[in-house]
């Protein structure tokens, strides 16, 4: 908290002092060079500094109160060349800006129908290539993004590399809708995004655009916390070759070559890249293996764009997703003892428990009664996407996208169990002469086979006042589940290849949506986005506990979405929205409900209000939001067998805050960015059901809690960042970057007992760049991650258990935290040709 009052002040300070002197005005038009039509909605900025316009209905733009000097001008327009012009102010004239039409089409368009603008009633992030890259250095794309606003990330393996993820307003991964150029890449049944599938997925992006709350309409899951809209690289006109390697510690390597041909006969494009990924991961045994590839091969045409992605990530990681005891973590002898009396490990797990330290790993133990460890705990899992877009300009005005995308999906984990009955794997008994075996030790595979195809399209149409875009997907998963033992002590009647459970999920998806933005006057203009949606999901055969999995259900979504967005001048803007969201229940949520209860669907009534304000050497905004739910699904604090968080259904939550963020740029050698979120985030009424034990963990009964307007579970009061970057010499940079993320409660209960406690990280980067030995630039980055070895923990679940004693019931709390690491560091070098 002391961290957020002493960034808040010192940017009130700053802000305050940027007084522009002598300020003069800048205005002009922008037209295009063969009609003379005004080029409606241009981008016009003035490079490195805050100040940017967009052109009016008539073409006009003006940019006020800037400080008398020299300055660069730089006017964008989709479909058009860039213009560059190096201005005076004040000017002894209207700047007269013509724009040629560029003789080929590039892919902004592909993306621009669910992307946002400054004059949409939106919060958002854009995070552009450069800043993308001076953190890729082989940490997945939740660790690059958590310095941007409201964002909480963590790492299963505690260093970044492996299974990580990412939530947004305290919102889980699966309340996030996440995009690859337009198409959906949120698993359709677990509604979860995986990263550790596309690995180093990061040197293979242009930018990401992050919407906070329901955002704009998209393809794919709901968006329930935030969208993140990724693009992938557009159009490079020259040919280059890069090469990236970087290692760090816990034998972290990542090594990536980048080729392209620039523009071929004026038309052709084409572009690969190679990526390996390997560490061992901060907690033990967390290691991964990691590798993937990207192509796109493109035509650019005046008119037409038809490009195709190819890409495909592998993963191989020991299973790192158990977490560790709280009292081990914190080193709790007093509770590790307690522990260990409850849950009776073996006592060389015992030991173990008491010796490792925070680093602890418990997957291959079988939950501490196989020891050592089976070293072949694994998740191996490979995803292949292939992608084709076509985008036609059918006049200056409109132009349409169609794009099919397919997606395959093979894998499994791997698991060494201790004591199974053989009945729980449709196996015979044993008879091993006068006795009869019941159970056995076995090592199995629990595999994901799956199918993910589709299409998305959009038409957009600018004219004069008016942009609209017409659009919309339908998509089809089709995913098989099933298990196989691939070793057991004894084998009964089982062969190799036989399944266990076989289990299928078949998920049909479709939306179309229609969104159109007007301009009332010079300074205010509003949209209107409606959205349909509707999905039928049919789950089938048996799951693993053998139940028969028989459940056909169909949702239809309207979700609309208003707002108004008032201009003053080119610096000053308030914006206000009220949107709706509606989600389906998850594969997960469905199949683990207890009998009798499927959870329903959720619906989301979100209202955002916003100021935005720039000058020359800062900006800031402030947005307040309050997202009000109607029988939200929230997570209980626990875990499936598999790590996916357990979820219930509550009538009435909210969240609501504030969320401040600025930039400062006070001298052309020091930039200063900083964000803060102050939030609410409160469930009226939660009933927690628990089976009571005895001793032997016997169910001896059952009780109710009830819990009235506590803080939901994973939702800090408190997030902050800040990113102060110098430039102390010409190809030298420093930065230190900071991250603040307040309590987190494990549960919906708000107990002190179960909760993450505040944390403050601070790194370093130091980055430098040259020309030389024939290159066209090199560069060394050295990021020193968590300077002051600060312990923390980042995610983690925590479940109740209930004893019947002789005088009552005792209350023991389960917590599991996922540490993450202390000092560490990576060092990368990037040569481009």
């Amino acid at each position: 908290m002391q961290f957020v009052r002493k960034a808040l002040f010192s940017t009130m300070l700053l802000l305050g002092s940027f007084v522009p002197l002598m300020a003069q005005n800048l205005s002009g038009t922008v037209v295009d060079a063969e009609t003379q039509e005004p080029l409606t909605g241009a981008h016009v900025v003035i490079v490195n500094t805050y100040r940017a316009a967009y052109v009016g209905p008539e073409g006009e733009f003006t940019i006020q109160n800037l400080p008398a000097g020299s300055y660069d001008l730089r006017v964008t327009y989709v479909g058009y060349d860039a213009y560059t012009e190096e201005i005076a102010v004040p000017s002894p004239s209207e700047l007269q800006i013509t724009l040629q039409r560029s003789t080929t089409l590039t892919e902004e368009v592909v993306v621009s129908s669910t992307r946002v603008t400054e004059r949409s009633a939106v919060a958002y992030t854009d995070v552009d290539r450069e800043q993308i890259q001076k953190m890729n250095l082989g940490q997945d794309i939740p660790q690059l993004l958590q310095l941007t606003p409201s964002v909480v990330s963590t790492s299963d393996a505690g260093a970044g590399v492996g299974y990580t993820s990412i939530r947004i307003r305290g919102s889980d991964p699966t309340r996030t809708n996440v995009t690859i150029n337009g198409i959906p890449y949120n698993d359709a049944e677990s509604q979860g995004t995986f990263f550790v599938d596309l690995p180093d997925f990061a040197s293979s992006v242009q930018s990401i655009q992050i919407q906070r709350g329901v955002g704009t309409s998209t393809n794919g899951a709901g968006a329930f916390g935030a969208t993140v809209n990724i693009q992938t690289n557009t159009l490079e006109r020259e040919p280059y070759a890069q090469v990236s390697n970087s290692f760090g510690s816990y034998n972290t390597w990542k090594h990536t070559v980048r080729v392209g041909t620039g523009l071929l006969g004026g038309h052709w494009a084409f572009d690969g890249r190679l990526s390996k990924i390997s560490s061992d991961g901060y907690i033990d045994r967390a290691r991964s293996d990691l590798k993937s590839f990207f192509t796109s091969a493109g035509y650019y045409g005046e008119k037409t764009v038809v490009k195709l992605n190819v890409f495909s990530g592998f993963e191989e990681t020991y299973q790192a997703w158990n977490g560790v005891p709280e009292a081990v973590a914190k080193g709790d002898a007093a509770g590790i003892e307690e522990f260990i009396g409850l849950n009776w490990p073996s006592d060389a797990n015992a030991q173990y428990l008491r010796t490792a330290g925070r680093t602890l790993n418990y997957a291959g133990t079988d939950f501490f009664q196989q020891f050592p460890a089976y070293n072949n705990e694994v998740d191996h899992y490979q995803q292949d996407h292939a992608q084709l877009f076509l985008t036609q300009e059918l006049s200056p005005s409109l132009n349409l996208n169609i794009a099919g995308f397919y997606t395959r999906g093979l894998g499994y984990y791997e698991q060494y169990k201790v004591g199974e009955d053989f009945a729980a794997y449709q196996l015979s008994n044993v008879v091993l002469g006068n006795d009869t075996l019941t159970e056995t030790d076995l090592v199995r595979r629990r595999w994901l086979d799956n199918h993910f195809y589709g299409t998305v399209f959009s038409a957009n149409y600018t004219e004069g006042r008016l942009s609209a875009t017409v659009g919309g997907g339908w998509n089809r998963y089709d995913g098989d589940h099933y298990g196989e033992i691939i070793w057991a002590q004894y084998a009964s009647d089982h062969n190799l290849g036989d399944r266990y459970y076989q289990g299928n999920g078949l998920k049909s998806d479709f939306n179309v949506y229609s969104k159109a933005n007007y301009q009332f006057t010079d300074a205010l203009s509003g949209f209107l986005d409606l959205q349909y949606r509707t999905i039928g999901y049919d789950i089938g055969g048996t799951d693993n506990d053998q139940r028969t999995l028989d459940l056909s259900t169909q949702y239809d979504f309207f979700n609309p979405k208003l707002g108004l967005n008032y201009q003053w001048n080119d610096r000053r803007s308030l914006y206000a929205s009220f949107s709706v969201a509606n989600r389906e229940p998850s594969r997960t949520n469905l199949v683990d409900a207890p009998a009798g209860s499927l959870p329903t669907a959720e619906t989301l009534y979100d209202l955002e209000a916003g100021y935005r304000e720039q000058s020359t050497r800062a900006s800031w905004s402030v947005n307040y939001y309050l997202m009000q739910y109607k029988d939200q699904l929230i997570q209980t604090g626990e875990l499936n067998d598999v790590g996916s968080p357990l979820m219930v259904n509550v009538p009435r939550s909210y969240r609501t805050g504030v969320e401040l963020v600025a930039a400062l740029r006070p001298v052309d050698w020091l930039t200063w960015n900083l964000n803060a979120t102050f939030s609410l985030n409160k469930i009226d009424e939660f009933r927690e059901l628990n089976y009571v034990y005895d001793a032997y963990y016997d169910v001896v009964g059952d009780t109710t809690l009830v819990y009235t307007n506590t803080t939901m579970s994973f939702s800090p009061s408190v997030i902050g960042a800040s990113s102060l970057q110098i430039t102390p010499v010409e190809g030298l940079e420093l930065a230190v970057l900071t991250k603040y993320v307040g309590d987190q409660y494990l549960d919906n209960t708000q107990n002190e007992t179960r909760k993450l406690d505040a944390y403050l990280v601070n790194d370093l980067r130091a980055s430098y760049s040259l020309a030389a030995l024939g290159a066209k630039e090199i560069n060394l980055t050295l990021l020193v991650n968590n300077v002051f070895n600060t312990m923390y923990s980042s995610n983690g679940y925590t479940y109740l258990t209930l004893f019947q004693g002789e005088s009552g019931i005792n209350l023991t709390n389960n917590n599991f935290v996922y540490p993450q690491a202390g000092t560490n560091f990576l060092l990368g070098l990037t040569a481009r040709f």
